[in-house]
Formats: C-alpha cells, structure tokens, sequence
C-alpha cells in the first residue's frame, strides 16, 4: 500500500496492463490525470496530437492492428466531443478502446461553469460502459474495470474523471487479479455440424468460402481447406490480408471494394460459406444460392441474410476438422476458371497503371508502394477511392498489416493509423495512404508525426475531388455539386511542418520519388515522408454490379459498362468456365 495520487494510480494500472502510450490533449478539465502520466512518465509515453479526433482514431488503429486496448483522452466538453468519430469507429469496427474524459472539478459541477456539460448522457448508444466516478478511491478501481470490458465486449468504454478527484491523495495497492488478454474457446465444434457442412461441400459444383475477420486465426486451415477442396476464396474487403493475396485461389473481395473475379464467381456460385463475417451486402446475391453461415456469435448468425445452414463454431477449430473429411478434390473447372479470371484482373491492373498518358494512374502509385513496401509492412489507409485502389493492389501475403475504418467508413483515418501503426510497430515500415479529401481532414497531425520522429510515409492522392461520392453522383444522373475543390502542394506543405515532401506526376517522378525514400529509409531517416502524387481524377471501376456477361446483357450494356470503366482483355467469367468445362470434357 502506497500514497500517491488518484492519477498516477490510474496511470499505474494502465502500465499494470501493458499499454505504453496513450493520446490526448490536456486542459484544466483533466489536468490532473495528465499529471499521473507525468508520474508514470517513464513505463507510459503520452502522445500529444493535434486535435483529439486523431488521438481516438488512434487508439482504435492501435487496436485493429494489434488486439491490445487503445487508449485516448479529452477535456470536458469540447475535448469530449471531439472524441466520438474515433470512439464509434471503434464500436462498429469492434475495437477495444477506452476514453479517460476530464470533467469540471466537483465543487463548480451543476453551475453552468465554462465548458461544464452533462456528459455520460452522451455516451448511452455507444457503450454501455460509461462511468463518471465519485470519489478518487474509485479511479484506479473504474479504470480497470472499463479495460476489462473494452476487451469482454471489444468495444469502447468510457471512464469521466472530475479534475479534482484526479488530484486527491488515496492509499493505492496494485490489483493481484491476472490481466489476462486472450479469450477462451467457448463454441465447442459439433462433429454433426462438420457432416453438415461437408455433405452441402460434396453436392455443390460452385462452392465459395467467403471468410470475415472471424477468420483471422485460422489462416492456414482456410488455406488448406481451399487447397484441398479446390475452392475459391474471398475475403470482406476489413479481412484483406488473411489469405494471402498472391494465393491462385484467392479472388479478393467483392462490392466497390472488390475485384473483378470477386464478383464474378459469387455470381457464379451455387454454395456460399460464410465464415467469420456479419457482412451486410450477401443480403444481395443472387437468390438460389445455397447459404451456410459459420459464427461464434448467434446474434451474427442470420441477422443479414436467411441461410440454410447455421453453425454456431468457432473458426480455427471447425475446419481443422473439415479439414479432416474426405479425399482431396482434383482442381476443378469452377477453380480453374476463377484463377484465370484473377490472372486477367491483375493484367489489366497493370496495364492501366502502366499508361501515364493522360496523366498518372492511381493504380500506378499503388504499384509503386506495392514494389517498395516490406514483407511486413504496416498500411493505415484512408475512406475513398484510394482505399477502392490499396485494397485491389496492395500485397498482404506475408507479415503485412492493415487497419481501415470499415463499418462507420470515417475519411481522416489514414493519418492517424499510420501514427498507430508506428507507435505500435516502431521497427516495420509504415504506410498511410489518403485521398487529398480525407487528407486534409487530419493534415495539421502531420506535425504530431514530426515531433515524435516518426518517419511514416503519407500518400497523398491528389485529384481534387471526393472521388468516391463522385461515382455515386454519375451512377444516380445527378450534377457534380459539392464534389469538386482546390487542390494544394501538399510536397511544400510537408517541407515547411519538418517533414520531408515529394511531389509526383508521372511515372518517372513516381520512380525517383521511390527511389529517395529507399535512400532515406537506408540512411536511418527519422522524418515523416510525404509523397504528393498529382493523378489523374479517373473514376475507378465499381465492382458491386458488373454487367459484362452477354449472357445475361445486350452488347450495347457491356460497351457502355466497359467504356465507363477503362475495362478490357477482360473476358466474362462465362466464357471462362466454358473454356474450362470443355477442356475437361476434350481429355475424357
């Protein structure tokens, strides 16, 4: 038992928890519990941003990235309710977070005193964790009980702190009870469910796994199952990255964020496997499809789409055990022609990206951070095209990471998430790739990048517009308004915050800008990078509908869709399954 501080206990159980930074910006509101991190100063970094919208999309790309609470805080008031985009982030990207937010001392609560609100009303629809504390003795006590459910729930929790509670003086003993970050197996895997879903496998001739985040443990039993089944696989556009994206059978993801043979062969498919996804848009697939949804949440199961068969299960160990069933299924035409269909895709990816004629590609910068990236390489990107862009191209077949803002979709993301990201990966390379939109929602951060020495490299993607409501404008025939806006050099702006900026406009520039952050990054650079690629405001191909099969189309729909989307020596998937149907057929 020691006397100390109420903040510096609460910092203490902070660090009792392994959490080595946390961000924020003080204000008499909370100026004691920041003092506790002063205490602390040594086992816990306080990062100071900018603005506290950065500091919470922070601590929730601390942890997407690496499952470990994040933490941020904020005064009362203002300071709070700058908080909330990152906060609900969080909540629909279910991520644990907590929020320390000061509050006016008790003495003035309840007199109208400046920037004195009610506040835990606030909070009622984003967590049910959300505690203002009434006597110091319970700060270091709420503190761990809000990390706690952060973890138990994976979302945010909410702990207000009267300033002046903060400051008293409380007889603290560290807490005995283990901080334990691993959950346990709880859906035990039925063998009858196993037959289940096997027999539905055996019948099917189109058969897809469709794998969610849920699935993120289980990357080699997803591999194995579609190696030995010979399925093809998709991913929801979050889970990018858990079957690795240079895997012939994987096809990527489908919806805007998609890809051509993700769309394709859902199209196609006869039987869909849902597994580890709640994923909003299968409600509008084709009907007909046989469903089979595998989750160990039973609230998940259903709630998007009637399926026909619902396993409650935890993913790793069901298909280990499918897995384990049957004989392994020779490569069939259904596979064959969805790895051709995937091979044409990323040639015509390349193709795009290597004509600079009209101006500089997207895809060709995304290339460009593709070939000069690490095998374990950190991405925080941002809402928008480019996120349509990084996630097309981008490689996640070895050790990289992703962290995007998937459910709530809030642009300024991808700054932040490259604070995140190192800050919690101070050793990798680290990227954050935004639209000059979503950019300039977070830019003044920049500064937060240079004053910890956090040499992240920012690509920004100028094309002077919200490209990604563009789209929606021409698909609904309506006017560009609101759409459009001045862009900037984004390269000098870097330069006069003390970073380093670089500014591109066709494929040459690309290379040399590369081949100088190669250098610097070789030289031991400490400074953020800006790389400001001027490209050409093109409207990415929209992958969620795609009418090219004229089968289903008249040619003056397939023209009209092919000229609107750059689209060619793409053949319809069709095409493709016929080709690979009559070759089998030709050897028998």
């Amino acid at each position: 038992m020691a006397k100390m501080k109420a903040g510096q206990a609460l910092a203490k159980v902070l660090v009792s928890w392994n959490i080595d930074h946390i961000y924020g910006i003080t204000a008499d509101s909370i100026n004691n519990t920041v003092d506790g991190l002063y205490q602390e100063r040594d086992h816990i970094n306080y990062i100071q941003v900018r603005h506290e919208e950065v500091g919470s999309l922070a601590a929730t790309a601390d942890a997407k990235l690496t499952g470990k609470v994040g933490i941020s805080f904020g005064s009362a008031g203002p300071g709070a309710t700058h908080l909330f985009n990152g906060l609900y982030d969080a909540k629909m990207d279910h991520a644990p977070v907590v929020a320390i937010i000061g509050q006016s001392a008790t003495p003035i609560m309840n007199t109208f005193f400046l920037q004195e609100m009610d506040q835990d009303p606030m909070f009622v629809d984003l967590t049910d964790f959300h505690k203002q504390v009434t006597n110091p003795e319970q700060i270091p006590y709420v503190m761990d009980e809000a990390i706690r459910y952060a973890y138990r729930t994976k979302g945010p929790a909410i702990v207000i702190i009267p300033d002046n509670l903060s400051g008293e003086e409380i007889d603290f003993e560290p807490f005995k009870t283990a901080k334990t970050l691993t959950s346990a197996t709880t859906k035990i895997t039925d063998q009858s469910a196993v037959e289940d879903v096997y027999n539905l496998l055996k019948q099917a001739k189109h058969p897809v796994l469709w794998a969610g985040l849920g699935m993120k443990d289980a990357r080699q039993e997803m591999i194995d199952f579609s190696e030995k089944f010979s399925v093809p696989v998709l991913t929801t556009a979050p889970a990018t990255g858990i079957m690795p994206t240079d895997h012939p059978n994987y096809m990527g993801a489908r919806g805007r964020l998609g890809t051509k043979p993700g769309f394709e062969v859902t199209q196609a498919a006869d039987l869909i496997i849902l597994a580890g996804t709640n994923y909003p848009f299968s409600r509008f697939l084709p009907q007909g499809i046989k469903f089979v949804q595998i989750n160990n949440n039973i609230e998940d199961l259903g709630k998007q789409r009637d399926v026909d068969l619902a396993v409650l299960a935890d993913a790793k160990p069901f298909f280990a055990k499918l897995n384990t069933m049957g004989e392994a299924v020779a490569p069939t035409p259904f596979l064959k022609a969805a790895q051709k269909d995937k091979q044409n895709w990323n040639a015509w990816l390349d193709k795009v990206a290597d004509d600079d004629s009209n101006g500089l590609s997207p895809e060709a910068v995304i290339r460009a951070i593709k070939e000069n990236s690490d095998d374990d390489a950190v991405f925080g990107l941002d809402v928008g095209n480019n996120l349509m862009w990084s996630i097309r191209q981008l490689p996640f077949n070895h050790d990289q990471k992703l962290s995007m803002s998937a459910w709530f979709g809030t642009m300024g993301y991808a700054l932040p998430a490259g604070i995140a990201g190192k800050l919690s990966y101070p050793d990798r390379q680290v990227f954050s790739i935004a639209g000059d939109g979503g950019f300039s929602m977070t830019m003044q951060d920049l500064l937060t990048q240079v004053q910890y020495n956090l040499p992240i490299v920012n690509v920004v993607l100028e094309n002077k517009a919200f490209g990604f409501i563009q789209h929606e404008k021409i698909t609904a025939n309506q006017e560009p308004y609101g759409i459009h806006f001045i862009g900037a050099d984004w390269a000098g702006f870097a330069d006069s915050m003390g970073a380093i900026g670089l500014k591109v406009t066709d494929r040459q520039s690309l290379a040399e800008a590369f081949k100088k952050v190669q250098e610097l990054q070789a030289a031991g650079n400490t400074k953020p990078i800006l790389i400001d690629a001027k490209v050409k405001n093109q409207d990415p191909v929209d992958t969620s509908f795609m009418p090219i099969d004229p089968e289903k189309f008249d040619k003056a729909t397939i023209d009209a869709y092919n000229k609107q989307s750059n689209l060619f020596d793409q053949p319809p998937f069709s095409e493709l399954l016929k080709n690979e149907s009559k070759s089998v057929s030709l050897l028998k």
